[in-house]
């Protein structure tokens, strides 16, 4: 679904069958203001959350190495907390996202042996891991 929790996500969960939520947030303390708002419209909904993922959550430079946290340090991890959720993963900033994206390749097919595509495939699992069965 679109960001938000307005009309349009709310009209959509209360008339399609949906199996989970997943919340996804970068940890910057406004945008966990609204997925906490997103994870509550879906618990009122009767939504299952089957966990969240911190988008954007660390940048290493490809010269240095060094891993900076410009979005901040854990927020997304700190409102799962909050809202008895798990993580379900973290997505880093790279420019390899951003460029395989352009291009209309997923990293996970252009790159799938990088870091970058374990990390979606991780969350990937997880999800299907939560899911439920269908029934028979």
């Amino acid at each position: 679904m679109p960001p938000g929790t307005g009309d349009v996500q709310l009209s959509i969960s209360q008339n399609i069958p949906i199996s989970g939520a997943i919340i996804v947030s970068t940890p910057q303390d406004i945008a966990l203001i609204d997925a906490h708002k997103g994870a509550e419209m879906f618990r009122k909904v009767h939504v299952p959350v089957l966990g969240l993922v911190q988008n954007m959550s660390v940048f290493q430079c490809p010269k240095c190495k060094h891993k900076t946290h410009i979005f901040g340090d854990d927020g997304a991890r700190k409102l799962a907390q909050t809202l008895d959720l798990d993580v379900l993963g973290d997505i880093p900033l790279h420019l390899n996202i951003r460029e395989a994206s352009d291009t209309g390749q997923p990293i996970v097919f252009s790159q799938p042996e990088s870091d970058v595509a374990k990390a979606y495939l991780k969350i990937a699992a997880e999800v299907v891991r939560r899911l439920p069965l269908p029934l028979e």
